[in-house]
């Protein structure tokens, strides 16, 4: 009777099978649960659960039965219906199957400690499905960044054979155009001749300027193989400062610097160069007409950053084009020579590192980008 009680109280689901005919003596509230919409009590096994007759469940009952040996099972899979009449439902089970004894050893019963392990193998299954869904993604994007990698290097090798091929040509015409100036006797300045002219010249001039830009790109991308090394930002910025010497000369213009909280940048020294170039020149090249440029480089940490501010008082700029901004070979003010590349190169070169760039800015008064480089 205690033992009846410890079973009926079990978290486990356990039920006692009385008789050769298996009945249902005993269904404790654990097992009920797994068939909430059927009658178990009272009934023979095959009656109460006539889905198990093709099965190998009533061999195990009778051997159990007839040799007192046990049956222990993993992970069975039964057909079973958990409401009376329902469609029958995949259930995973592991259980074990005991000879129960009378007072003269004779079995007179089976004992049954089952467990529904339906969910925990059909979560199993589902993280083994996402994981080979995962490998499966992994392998495509391997596959596609390969892919990537040879369409860079093709990309790459056509950029430099373009821009290298091109470049004597161009020499050639526009030394042609040159020459025809120098060597045509002077024009009626009414006849179309000298306008054809100038339009040559001028195509000529866009031609060359264009391979110009297709350098800088191609230049650019071998940029991002260049190792990162503590690199001291003072030298930097004064051999940029050397380098804008005659702009500064020629624009009257003042280069304020700041950079004692910062003694070194982690980043490829000629990418730090090429950045702290890029964004000084722009400063002094869009300057504001009504005054001199001021321009002020500043460095501070800023948690798991160094930031690079540079402030100007030039022309400032309309972010409601802040993409173009960035964009490759697009300009926001085309009265300054330029390639449109500078700011792309900037953006490209500290997000590969793991940073970002930001503008402020105000039309008519000035901009501030910031560049954030992991410390």
């Amino acid at each position: 009777m205690e033992l009846e009680q410890l079973f009926m109280q079990a978290p486990a689901p356990i039920v006692i099978l009385d008789g050769p005919e298996l009945v249902f003596q005993l269904v404790n509230p654990a097992y009920q649960r797994i068939f909430p919409g059927r009658e178990l009590l009272n009934k023979p096994l095959l009656e109460a659960l006539p889905e198990l007759a093709d099965t190998p469940i009533p061999g195990f009952f009778r051997r159990v039965y007839e040799t007192g040996e046990p049956v222990v099972m993993q992970e069975m899979t039964l057909m079973m219906a958990r409401h009376e009449g329902q469609p029958l439902e995949e259930i995973y089970w592991t259980f074990t199957y005991q000879a129960r004894r009378d007072a003269h050893g004779v079995i007179d019963g089976v004992r049954v400690f089952a467990h529904d392990i339906t969910e925990q193998v059909r979560t199993r299954e589902a993280v083994a499905a996402s994981a080979r869904q995962a490998q499966a993604l992994a392998e495509q994007l391997s596959a596609t960044n390969q892919q990537l990698t040879r369409v860079n290097v093709d990309l790459d090798t056509f950029i430099y054979t373009a821009s290298h091929d091109l470049k004597a040509p161009i020499t050639n015409i526009e030394g042609l155009v040159q020459t025809l100036l120098t060597e045509l006797p002077i024009l009626d300045p009414a006849s179309e001749v000298p306008f054809i002219l100038s339009l040559m010249q001028d195509s000529v001039e866009r031609f060359a300027r264009t391979i110009e830009h297709l350098t800088d790109v191609s230049k650019l991308h071998k940029a991002f193989d260049e190792p990162s090394y503590p690199v001291p930002l003072a030298a930097v910025v004064e051999d940029v400062r050397l380098d804008l010497a005659p702009l500064l000369r020629d624009t009257g213009g003042r280069l304020l610097v700041d950079v004692q909280a910062v003694p070194t940048v982690t980043f490829s020294e000629k990418n730090l160069r090429s950045v702290v170039f890029n964004l000084l020149s722009n400063a002094l090249k869009y300057r504001h007409p009504d005054r001199s440029p001021v321009v002020q480089l500043r460095a501070l940490p800023e948690g798991a950053y160094v930031v690079l501010e540079v402030q100007d008082n030039g022309l400032g700029l309309d972010l409601s084009r802040e993409n173009q901004l960035f964009a490759m070979f697009q300009r926001l003010h085309s009265h300054v020579p330029g390639s449109g590349v500078g700011l792309y190169m900037v953006k490209r070169l500290v997000e590969n590192a793991g940073g970002r760039i930001t503008v402020r800015s105000t039309v008519g008064e000035g901009s501030t980008f910031a560049v954030y480089l992991p410390g």
